[in-house]
């Protein structure tokens, strides 16, 4: 896969049932006429996966009673753009309308020197809005910046203090560095960048004061893993901020953002899964929590804009599911093996339930043999998704030809007899 995905090397760390089960590396850390083998104990800037830290360090000065996520922001920065009508909760969850001030997946010339998260907010933050709070969802860096400057100013410490105080230390994560000004820091690996298809060129990296509240971590992936063990198990912030943490935002209109604070949410495979993507030059990487399964998946890379986290880790996932999910691949074998017998007009009726056995009348097994007889066996039968309704486990198949795909999709009844089973064109 490395070689597949052209990255130096890549970090990774599985948590399952609860615990670091896994912790390794691969490739090379640093390239040159002397290779240096990655180990997993070398440190990866782990960029936007920070928002979730400083989405935390909010909440748990919340908790204090220092603040409200739904103070607004003029409460501590009155000078922003229409800062009496946004919240802390709206910078977190990106419906502020800030403008972000690093939307590339480079490094633009100003970054290289030094500047100040404050010159951040007056370059970026005092523009007019790019819609209005609220309204839509739109990432920002820029209201990171702005939520790690009111950590600050409420709790009278440095953001990475206050994390190291509150976060690290309990959970005894010590690889943990401040990247935003110490890029180079001993046991950093160094980030790359590739410029289309060509080689990995040393990268640099931004001048201090550009990555903040935004993306300013590195640390290792198992380190990474404890945090994630963390959420699965609640260990460091109360219920009710977990459920902030956790919960979709929604717009004004009530539509969904898929988006909590710090944290990207959605179901895969019927799951429960948090999530959120890091890029800063030189490296990219994406951290995955199942926390109903007692399951993560960290992986961080040393190069920058490339999909090769993405990659790796739902191949993970494939293997850490794989025995959960080993009933859904013999239900799409007896499944296949039914539709190919529909193709001949004919079906196992001791498969089905008296309901199912009323549908398949003589006249629409004519059809189905009539309609799907002339298309012959297909190319590939695959499962698509599992869900339940009723009472019963819904799967959804496609059938694919070579000009044409079907949507196959059936409701099992838990004695195992299909309920339903339809067949439709793919549009």
């Amino acid at each position: 896969m490395l070689q597949q995905t052209g990255v130096p090397s890549a970090s990774i760390a599985v948590v399952r049932d609860g615990r670091i089960v896994y912790a390794q590396a691969y490739g090379g850390a640093e390239l040159g006429p002397k290779l240096l083998p990655a180990r997993p104990a070398m440190r990866y800037a782990i960029g936007s996966i920070s928002k979730q830290f400083t989405a935390s360090a909010l909440l748990l000065l919340q908790q204090d009673g220092k603040l409200s996520l739904d103070d607004k922001v003029a409460k501590y920065f009155p000078q922003l753009t229409r800062a009496n009508e946004i919240t802390i909760r709206q910078l977190l969850s990106h419906t502020a309308g800030y403008q972000d001030y690093w939307p590339q997946d480079y490094l633009f010339a100003d970054m290289l020197r030094p500047t100040e998260p404050s010159a951040i907010l007056d370059r970026w933050a005092r523009q007019p809005l790019d819609y209005e709070p609220g309204t839509r969802w739109q990432y920002s860096n820029t209201g990171y910046v702005v939520a790690g400057l009111i950590v600050e100013k409420v709790s009278g410490e440095p953001l990475y203090r206050f994390l190291e105080r509150r976060i690290f230390e309990p959970l005894g994560i010590k690889s943990v560095r401040d990247f935003d000004t110490e890029p180079l820091a001993h046991g950093t690996v160094p980030g790359y960048q590739s410029y289309a298809l060509g080689p990995p060129r040393a990268s640099g990296h931004s001048g201090p004061g550009w990555l903040f509240g935004a993306g300013g971590l590195a640390m290792n992936a198992e380190d990474l893993a404890r945090w994630n063990v963390s959420l699965i198990n609640r260990t460091v912030l109360s219920a009710d901020s977990y459920r902030a943490l956790e919960t979709e935002v929604l717009l004004n209109n009530g539509a969904g953002t898929d988006y909590a604070l710090g944290l990207d949410v959605a179901m895969d495979r019927q799951r429960r899964k948090l999530e959120h993507g890091g890029e800063v030059a030189g490296f990219t990487a994406l951290n995955v929590v199942y926390p109903d399964d007692g399951v993560a998946i960290t992986v961080l890379t040393n190069l920058m804009a490339t999909h090769a986290p993405d990659q790796l880790a739902a191949k993970i996932a494939d293997i850490v599911f794989e025995h959960a999910d080993a009933t859904d691949a013999v239900r799409t074998a007896q499944t296949k093996a039914i539709y190919e017998g529909l193709l001949a007009g004919r079906i196992d009726r001791s498969q089905f339930t008296s309901n199912a056995n009323g549908y398949f009348s003589p006249q629409a097994l004519a059809d189905f043999q009539a309609s799907l007889g002339p298309l012959g066996a297909p190319k590939e039968f695959k499962h698509v998704r599992t869900w339940q309704r009723g009472g019963m486990t819904g799967r959804s198949y496609h059938a694919v030809y070579p000009d044409r795909k079907l949507r196959v999709w059936t409701y099992e009844m838990p004695d195992g007899r299909l309920e339903q089973l339809q067949v439709q064109a793919v549009e």
